[in-house]
C-alpha cells in the first residue's frame, strides 16, 4: 500500500515529493523474498547489510538506478497495518491498479509520525476530505495508538485537527 507523500497527492494538498513509501503486507522474516523481488524489478538496496537494517528499522530503502527514485519498503506486523492494507483504495497508475492508503489511514500514519511536515499533510487531507472521513474509525485507532509511548495525546491531536480544518 502506497503511503507518504504519494498518497498525499491523492487525498490531500499536493506537494513536492521525491520518494515513494510502500507498506508491505509482510513482516521482516520475509526479507529474502523481498530482496529477490527487488532484484527482479531492478531495485537496489541502499544499506550494505539489509538484514541488520531491516531488523532495526522495519524499513528497506531501495533505489531505482535509472531514475534515482528512492523507495522505502516498510515491513508490517500489526493488526492496524493489516486492516489499513485491506482498506487500501486501488487507483489506476500507468494502467495498473495500485493500492493507496485510504484517507483515514493516511491521516493516522501522518499523526503517528508527528513531524511538522506530516502534521501539515494530515491537515491537508482533513481540509480536502473532512466530511467524507470515517471519524469513528479515526477515533478508534487514535485511542489504540494512545497506548504507545510518546503517542498518548494522539486522540486530542485528532480532535484538534478536526475542529481546526
Amino acid at each position: 500500500m502506497v503511503i507518504g507523500g504519494q498518497a498525499v497527492l491523492v487525498h490531500g494538498e499536493p506537494r513536492l515529493t521525491q520518494d515513494v513509501d510502500v507498506t508491505l503486507a509482510a513482516g521482516p522474516e520475509r526479507l529474502p523474498e523481498v530482496l529477490t523481488l527487488c532484484e527482479t524489478l531492478g531495485l537496489e538496496p541502499l544499506p550494505e547489510d539489509p538484514r541488520t537494517f531491516v531488523q532495526r528499522s522495519y524499513v528497506l530503502p531501495v533505489v531505482d538506478p535509472p531514475t534515482g527514485v528512492r523507495v522505502d519498503l516498510i515491513f508490517s506486523t500489526t493488526p492496524y497495518e493489516a486492516e489499513a492494507i485491506a482498506r487500501a483504495q486501488r487507483i489506476e497508475v500507468a494502467g495498473e491498479a495500485v493500492p493507496f492508503a485510504a484517507a483515514e489511514d493516511l491521516v493516522l500514519h501522518k499523526l503517528f509520525a508527528g513531524r511538522p511536515r506530516d502534521l501539515d499533510d494530515a491537515v491537508g487531507v482533513v481540509r480536502r476530505k473532512g466530511p467524507e472521513l470515517d471519524w469513528a474509525y479515526l477515533r478508534r485507532w487514535a485511542a489504540e495508538f494512545a497506548h504507545v509511548e510518546g503517542r498518548e495525546t494522539l486522540p486530542e491531536v485528532l480532535e484538534r485537527l478536526r475542529s481546526e480544518a
